[in-house]
């Protein structure tokens, strides 16, 4: 199954509502409500300077979004999302291997591309491992869940350099001085 990402345009407002009220997002505090999306994306907040959103689009389905967001930064962070009927089919993987290439291709001055997940979304954590991105914090109980716990929360990054090479440049977790 191959994906094409099509840029967030304003009349695509009534979809995206319906995309983010219309699914359940387990790893996600709830569903937001309706006139929220809506009034965000009239403020500019799904396509701005500092922001973008994509959908992702299989078998003529709109299956799947990823927000761009802090391009101004040097590295930026992204939310992707994949409706419950198309997990498990490598859509997250695609998205997450095209958004590296489109950020590293359209923004020569990023350095690193940023994401985060909770510690429970095996699959999302595979996504990121299988696109090259390095774990490289983890936040115990920092993400808050809808059954009120609060859950470890992982960030992985890619960096430019590793993404030009093919390398990965490992963490250097050991580099605090022993007594």
């Amino acid at each position: 199954m191959t994906a094409a990402f099509i840029r967030f345009v304003p009349d695509d407002v009534d979809d995206l509502v319906a995309f983010l009220t219309g699914e359940d997002w387990p790893f996600h505090v709830g569903r937001p409500e309706a006139e929220a999306v809506r009034r965000r994306a009239a403020d500019g907040h799904y396509d701005d300077a500092d922001e973008r959103t994509f959908w992702v689009v299989s078998e003529g389905e709109r299956a799947g979004l990823i927000r761009l967001q802090d391009l101004a930064d040097e590295g930026p962070v992204f939310d992707l999302r994949v409706r419950a009927a198309h997990r498990g089919r490598g859509l997250g993987g695609q998205a997450v291997r095209w958004l590296t290439g489109h950020l590293f291709t359209e923004l020569p001055g990023i350095t690193r591309i940023e994401g985060t997940t909770r510690q429970d979304n095996l699959a999302m954590r595979a996504v990121f491992r299988g696109a090259g991105f390095v774990k490289e914090a983890h936040y115990r109980r920092a993400w808050p869940g809808r059954d009120g716990r609060l859950y470890d929360s992982v960030a992985y990054a890619i960096l430019r350099s590793d993404w030009e090479t093919g390398e990965v440049t490992p963490v250097a977790w050991e580099d605090e001085p022993r007594p």
